[in-house]
C-alpha cells in the first residue's frame, strides 16, 4: 500500500474522532448554558476533576495500544490478545475503584476545587453520577487502543459519533422537555452522559469479541500477570506524566496571562480554540504514525518505519502550515464570529500569524513524539519535553509577555520557542536511531515474554 494512503486511512478517522471528543464537552457546556448559567460553572469544575480520572485510565489505554501494535506487527496475535485481555480487566478493576472513590468523596473533591457553596447543589449530583459511571470510560480507553492497534480507527470514530448523538439527544429531552417530560435538570444531564457512554461501551465490547475475536479468559488473568501489566504501565505512565506536565504548564501560563488582564485571557481562549482544529490534524497524523511504527518495529522493519515517519512528518508540516496560513489570512472574519471587540480582533489576528511560526514545531512534537512512543523509546523524550516546558516555555512566557511587556504576542512567541525546542530535541533523537533498539518485544520485556510462554 502507498505510504501516503496508509497514513491517510488511519489519520482521517482519528481526526474526526478527536474533533467529536472535543465537541462533546463544548456541546454539553453550550446546552447547559440554555438551562442555567450556574450549572455551567458547576459542571465545568466537575469536568476538571473527571479529566484527572480519565488521565489515569489513559495510562493503560496508551500502553496497550503500543504493545499490541508491536505484537501484531511481529505476527503474534495470541500474545497481542493476552495483552489486550490483561489491559481490559486491569483498567476495569481500576475504573471500579476510582468510580467508588468519586461516588463517596464527590462533595469533598468539589470543595477542594473551591467550588462556591451556591453551586454545590449542581456540582455534587453531576459529579456523583458521572464519576460513579466513569468505569465505562476506563473500558472505552482500553478498547479504543485495541481497535486502533488493529487498524480499526474508523470504528472508534463511529463509536464516538454514536456517543455524541445519544448524549445530545438525551440533553435535548432533558432541557427542552418535549411532550411534557419531567424536569430533571443537571441530574438528567449527568445521566444522559453516563447512559450514552454505557451504551457505547457495550457496543464496543460486542464488536471487539466478534470482529477481532478477542477471547476474554479469566485464566489469562489468574494468577495476576504482573510482567504484562508492568509492561503496559511502563509505556503508558510516562505518556500520562507528559500530559499532566503539559496541562500544569498551561495552567501556569494561563495565570501569567491573567496578569495582562481579562481581555487578554478572552483573546487567548478564542485564538486557541480556533487553532485547535489545525492542531488536531497534526495530532491525528501523529497517532496514526504511532500505530504504523508499532507494527513496523514489531515486524523488524525499522528502515521502513524510519521512512514512514519522515514522510508523515513532511505531510504534517505542510498540511498544518498551509491551514495555519489560511486561518491567519481569514483570521479577522473567523474571530468576528465570536466577538465584535476590536482590541480582541486586532490582537487575535496577530496571534494567528505568529501561529504560522508555531505550527511546524508542534508538528515535529506530535509526529516524532508519537513515533518514538510507538517504537518503545519512552523515557528520554518525556524527560526532555518536560524540561523544555518548564525551563523554556513557562519562563519565556513571563519574560516576553510580562517582564518585557510584549503582551500576548510575546507569550505566543514563547509557545513557538517551546514547541520548536521540544520538536528539535525529538527530531534529533529520532535521527540517532537509538529507538531501533527499544522494541518492547525484545530484550526489555523478558518478564512479559515469560508470562506469555507460560499461558
Amino acid at each position: 500500500m502507498d505510504k501516503k494512503v496508509e497514513i491517510f486511512n488511519l489519520a482521517w478517522p482519528l481526526f474526526i474522532e478527536n474533533l467529536l471528543r472535543f465537541s462533546l464537552g463544548n456541546v454539553n457546556i453550550f446546552m447547559l448554558s440554555l438551562y442555567s448559567d450556574q450549572t455551567v460553572g458547576a459542571v465545568g469544575v466537575a469536568n476538571d476533576i473527571m479529566k484527572m480520572v480519565l488521565l489515569v485510565y489513559s495510562v493503560i489505554g496508551v500502553g496497550t495500544s503500543v504493545i499490541v501494535s508491536q505484537y501484531l506487527g511481529s505476527g503474534r496475535k495470541q500474545a497481542a490478545g493476552k495483552v489486550a485481555t490483561v489491559a481490559i480487566v486491569s483498567n476495569l478493576l481500576l475504573g471500579l475503584l476510582l468510580s467508588l472513590v468519586v461516588l463517596i468523596f464527590a462533595p469533598n473533591l468539589l470543595r477542594m476545587m473551591n467550588l462556591p457553596k451556591e453551586l454545590m447543589d449542581y456540582g455534587v449530583p453531576y459529579l456523583t453520577i458521572v464519576g460513579a459511571a466513569s468505569f465505562t470510560q476506563s473500558l472505552m480507553a482500553t478498547m479504543s487502543g485495541i481497535f486502533r492497534s488493529h487498524g480499526y480507527t474508523k470504528f472508534s470514530m463511529y463509536m464516538v459519533t454514536m456517543m455524541n448523538i445519544l448524549n445530545i439527544t438525551g440533553n435535548y429531552l432533558i432541557i427542552f422537555r418535549p411532550m411534557g417530560l419531567p424536569a430533571y435538570g443537571v441530574t438528567g444531564i449527568a445521566w444522559s452522559l453516563a447512559i450514552s457512554e454505557a451504551i457505547t461501551v457495550v457496543v464496543m465490547l460486542v464488536v471487539l469479541l466478534r470482529r477481532i475475536h478477542l477471547a476474554l479468559r479469566w485464566r489469562d488473568f489468574l494468577p495476576f500477570p504482573a510482567g504484562i501489566f508492568k509492561g503496559i504501565v511502563k509505556i503508558g505512565l510516562p505518556s500520562a506524566g507528559e500530559y499532566l506536565s503539559y496541562n500544569g504548564s498551561q495552567l501556569v501560563t494561563t495565570y501569567i496571562i491573567t496578569l495582562l488582564g481579562a481581555l487578554a485571557l478572552t483573546t487567548k481562549v478564542y485564538t486557541q480554540n480556533i487553532m485547535y482544529f489545525v492542531w488536531m490534524i497534526g495530532l491525528s497524523i501523529g497517532q496514526g504514525t504511532m500505530i504504523l511504527v508499532g507494527h513496523k518495529v514489531g515486524a523488524r522493519k525499522t528502515d521502513d518505519a524510519y521512512d514512514c515517519v519522515m514522510l508523515n512528518l513532511r505531510l504534517s508540516i505542510l498540511i498544518d502550515l498551509g491551514l495555519a496560513i489560511i486561518v491567519a489570512l481569514f483570521g479577522w472574519r473567523i474571530l468576528h464570529i465570536f466577538t465584535g471587540n476590536h482590541e480582541i480582533l486586532a490582537t487575535g489576528v496577530k496571534l494567528l500569524f505568529i501561529t504560522i511560526l508555531l505550527e511546524p514545531g508542534r508538528a515535529l512534537n506530535l509526529v516524532i513524539g508519537n513515533a518514538l512512543r510507538g517504537a518503545g523509546d519512552i523515557k528520554y523524550p518525556v524527560v526532555m519535553q518536560v524540561i523544555s516546558m518548564w525551563l523554556v516555555g513557562v519562563p519565556l512566557c513571563y519574560l516576553l509577555g510580562v517582564h518585557w511587556k510584549m503582551g500576548l504576542p510575546g507569550i505566543w512567541l514563547a509557545f513557538a520557542a517551546d514547541e520548536w525546542t521540544r520538536g528539535l530535541i525529538l527530531y534529533f533523537r529520532w535521527k540517532t536511531n537509538i529507538w531501533r533498539e527499544k522494541s518492547l518485544i525484545g530484550h526489555q520485556c523478558l518478564e512479559m515474554e515469560g508470562q506469555m510462554s507460560n499461558s
